[in-house]
């Protein structure tokens, strides 16, 4: 009896070993599925890190920014976005403009002094610290972005590609986002729909355009020492290509 019940276990055990790596299988297949999304704007700025006071944007989206537009749009734990191409759509356009902005941040050590206290101030008035600085954005801008997402280890028992899928393409079918998407500042608003089909490629961005060494995204595998990651970007016709992380292209 007991040998019977032995047997019958092990035969569960192994029919829930192949029922858990035919999941893992089919999450694999479905991950590299991509999903297209257009979006669109009067204004975007994806700033470069180079420039230290007066904001100069790249010439086209970074994949950092593509990311964190479609995180505006969908975001779980147990997937992480992946960006593998972002087609231009528009023709790129330059403009200068004088903003406002607020010349000082809060300060983490000022804060916790009030918390501890119980008085003090917790707040910048920006009437007191605005500041005109210029900027260099692109204007009437307009992009495909190419991307898929992989599971990460934080994903729950019940969650599977196919389910996020099906998810993501419900919310561009609506509209429905988390926070408003924007191009690289929250004052330049993004609209989206999921795009069935390319729109062509503008004539004056056929052939070769080196971009020169771009953003890829922010590596935060070290919470103590976050590091830029950086790409050489090259536009043919029209078409960014995004390495791979492992790819040896990112470096940083």
């Amino acid at each position: 009896m007991a040998r019977k019940m032995n047997a019958v276990c092990l035969k569960k055990h192994r029919a829930d070993r192949v029922r858990w790596l035919c999941i893992q299988v089919l999450r694999k297949e479905v991950a590299v599925i991509s999903i297209l999304v257009e979006v669109w704007g009067e204004y975007g700025c994806f700033t470069r890190p180079e420039m230290k006071t007066e904001r100069v944007s790249y010439d086209v989206m970074t994949p950092s920014a593509a990311r964190g537009l479609l995180e505006a749009i969908y975001w779980h734990p147990g997937m992480r976005w992946m960006i593998d191409r972002i087609y231009v759509c528009a023709p790129i356009r330059f403009m200068n403009l004088r903003r406002n902005e607020v010349k000082s941040k809060l300060s983490a050590r000022n804060a916790r002094t009030v918390m501890e206290r119980g008085t003090g101030e917790l707040y910048l008035a920006a009437s007191q610290n605005i500041q005109q600085r210029a900027a260099m954005l692109l204007r009437d801008v307009r992009y495909v972005i190419d991307a898929h997402f992989e599971m990460t280890s934080a994903a729950s028992q019940g969650d599977n590609s196919g389910k996020f899928q099906d998810i993501v393409k419900r919310r561009m079918d609506r509209g429905q986002f988390y926070h408003q998407p924007y191009f690289g500042c929250r004052e330049f608003p993004a609209q989206f729909r999921r795009c069935h089909e390319l729109p062509p490629c503008p004539r004056e961005l056929l052939g070769r355009r080196d971009l020169g060494y771009m953003l890829w995204d922010m590596d935060y595998s070290d919470p103590q020492e976050i590091r830029p990651l950086f790409f050489r970007a090259v536009l043919q016709d029209g078409v960014l290509e995004v390495p791979a992380r492992d790819s040896g292209e990112v470096r940083g």
